[in-house]
């Protein structure tokens, strides 16, 4: 095999792909290195891992296997320390979070990063809903409209277009009449590429319970159809979805879009090929600024250690592993000394930064019943609170309407079914504590999981300078590369979001005529559990210190909603970002760095979407720059 490219990727997952598939119709050479494990021939293995596990976590399809079982044969969580390629999982987020022989990520709080991601081949999308939303012009302006957070270096105009390539990438199913709100606009006669999925009978329920509701903070809430990445048609010789409820973590027929569908058209091309099992564990840079080479890794057993090393150079660098793994490849790139905070880091802004969406989960009973669990997860939402004049005091958000009764709040209907027959009372839905049988049991089961919905308040985070993304000095993976070490923590701005999602909440179900049984968390838990927080505000709903008379203090649980985003931002000069708005290293000109990770804000939309318009621009930057 050559060891000189047009271009070497390391990582294989959406913006990679994309990239690669550019490239290769370009007639480029290019080299993919991937940490993973091959995931194009696996799909029947991770559909019966995820059918055998007792943890239907997100994680549990993938490799490596989330849980083992001990001497005793209880299953813990896979110690890290042991695994060449490691990644958090949602079963490291209780009280082993800094677990360090349970949880990869060396968290050191105050709160914890609750989001996750996956390592495998082409794969760390295969656990994404398929929400394939535009951003809102004001996300990209938000410090100039509203006087908070940051502006980007492009504008919703210059994404426009590449908004357009990726939804034809991905394959995007919604209608341009449902996404015309906020200032989105389209080119002349745009069309997605197919129709929208039908919207399900909790989206049609709260959308007649909200019909007259007055408005929010001076915003009139709608229901919208929620654009996918999941086909409501044959498209891109895969199947329409049928309605499965298991799109996290997986589609049993992948109806939805994953990487390996753009991966494998990719490898297609005769100068694109790619290196499974193999990690970069540094990037060389030249005397004259340039990057020259990638410094490799590669395993044979996912327990074991590195079996062989090597490097690679080529014209044109791609560093596109994910928003924490790629500041980590970043930092530990010192080159004996001659870069020694890290590759592309003179700006001091690599691993700074590091935002998510998170959420505020409530849930209720609808009044008559909605019969959740016919049709995907999610397949409307309220996008009226993305934007407004609201956003200089407190965080906005989006609010997706569940379609699977309450399994994210309580593990329905699991509980609930176990209330009924032990004379429980976990789900509150069985106050006296009776044990039931026969047709009582059916009767109460009927009634209440046919009724159950939830809402999702998916929250936009602020750029912080505490929450980033450094080098574990003390913990290291099988490969003895150092794990990633997480600071986290949320502004008053983001917690103040929070205070009027719980109140937008309890409005819509009191329009719906639901009864709420959304549960904030008990006081005591703050400083004991990692995922809850605190804010004291006043009357006008500003943030005041605790103990100030007439305050009101409360209490949240929050979720992470695997939006990992932006730990080496886009910018306008050097001093600022870690890229420019090509998404080029202001510091190596042939090094280019791509993903969630270059943007300068979270902005207000699900981030798969806008990763893949930049990826697919940035490629057509590469193709020119290689002439």
């Amino acid at each position: 095999m050559s060891t000189q490219y047009d271009v070497v990727i390391i990582g294989a997952g959406i913006s990679g792909a994309l990239i690669a598939k550019q490239l290769g119709a370009a007639g480029k050479t290019v080299l993919i290195l991937e940490a993973g494990l091959d995931g194009q021939g696996s799909y029947a293995g991770y559909l019966e891992r995820f059918y055998l596990a007792q943890a239907k976590v997100p994680e549990s399809p993938y490799t490596p296997p989330i849980v083992v079982a001990d001497a005793q044969g209880i299953q813990n969580p896979s110690n890290p320390s042991t695994l060449a390629v490691g990644r958090p999982t949602t079963l490291t987020l209780g009280a082993n979070w800094q677990d360090p022989s349970q949880a990869y990520l060396d968290q050191q709080g105050p709160l914890a990063f609750a989001s996750t991601y996956e390592r495998v081949g082409g794969g760390t999308m295969r656990h994404w809903l398929g929400t394939s939303l535009r951003f809102v012009p004001n996300d990209f302006r938000v410090k100039t409209t509203y006087g908070v957070e940051e502006d980007w270096p492009i504008s919703y105009n210059d994404l426009e277009p590449w908004y357009g390539k990726a939804e034809a990438e991905i394959g995007v199913a919604a209608a341009v009449a449902d996404q015309d709100y906020l200032g989105i606009t389209f080119g002349p006669g745009y069309e997605y590429p197919m129709p929208p999925i039908p919207g399900s009978l909790v989206d049609q329920a709260v959308a007649t319970g909200i019909a007259n509701l007055p408005p929010v903070e001076d915003i009139k809430l709608d229901v919208s159809n929620t654009p996918a990445g999941r086909n409501s048609i044959p498209y891109q010789n895969r199947r329409q979805c049928a309605g499965n409820t298991n799109c996290i973590p997986i589609c049993p027929i992948q109806a939805k879009y994953d990487p390996t569908v753009t991966l494998a058209d990719a490898l297609q091309y005769p100068t694109v090929s790619i290196l499974y099992q193999t990690v970069a564990n540094e990037i060389i840079v030249d005397a004259n600024g340039q990057v020259s080479g990638i410094n490799y890794l590669q395993y044979d057993d996912p327990n074991g250690p590195a079996t062989r090393n090597g490097s690679v150079s080529a014209t044109r660098y791609v560093i596109a592993a994910h928003a924490i793994e790629t500041p980590r490849l970043l930092l530990m790139s010192t080159n004996n000394g001659t870069t020694p905070n890290g590759v592309a880091n003179s700006s001091g802004h690599v691993g700074q930064h590091l935002m998510d969406h998170p959420i505020y989960l409530s849930w209720a009973l609808a009044k008559d019943p909605v019969y959740g669990y016919r049709g995907p997860l999610a397949t409307g939402g309220i996008e009226s609170m993305r934007d407004g004049a609201f956003r200089s005091k407190h965080a906005p958000f989006r609010i997706e309407i569940g379609n699977e009764g309450w399994n994210f709040p309580i593990g329905d209907p699991y509980t609930t079914t176990l209330d009924f027959v032990l004379g429980t009372n976990a789900s509150q839905l069985n106050p006296g504590k009776t044990p039931l049988y026969g047709s009582g049991l059916v009767g109460a089961l009927n009634t209440a999981l046919t009724r159950q919905f939830r809402l999702g308040f998916l929250m936009e985070q602020t750029p912080d300078d505490d929450c980033a993304v450094t080098l574990s000095p003390t913990f290291k993976d099988r490969l003895g590369l150092p794990r990633p070490r997480i600071r986290y923590n949320f502004s008053d701005y983001t917690k103040m979001g929070f205070v009027v999602a719980k109140r937008t909440a309890t409005q819509i179900y009191g329009a719906m005529d639901a009864h709420e049984y959304t549960l904030a968390p008990d006081p005591s838990l703050l400083g004991k559990d990692p995922t809850v927080f605190s804010i004291t505000y006043d009357s006008n709903d500003v943030p005041v210190p605790d103990g100030t008379a007439g305050a009101t203090t409360a209490y949240f649980r929050y979720f992470g909603a695997g939006h990992v985003v932006g730990t080496y931002r886009m910018g306008t000069d050097s001093t600022n970002s870690v890229v420019d708005s090509q998404q080029r290293s202001w510091d190596h000109s042939n090094l280019f760095l791509v993903g969630s990770g270059v943007f300068p804000t979270v902005a207000t939309g699900n981030p798969t979407l806008t990763l893949a318009a930049l990826a697919l621009w940035a490629a057509q930057t590469i193709v020119a720059d290689l002439g």
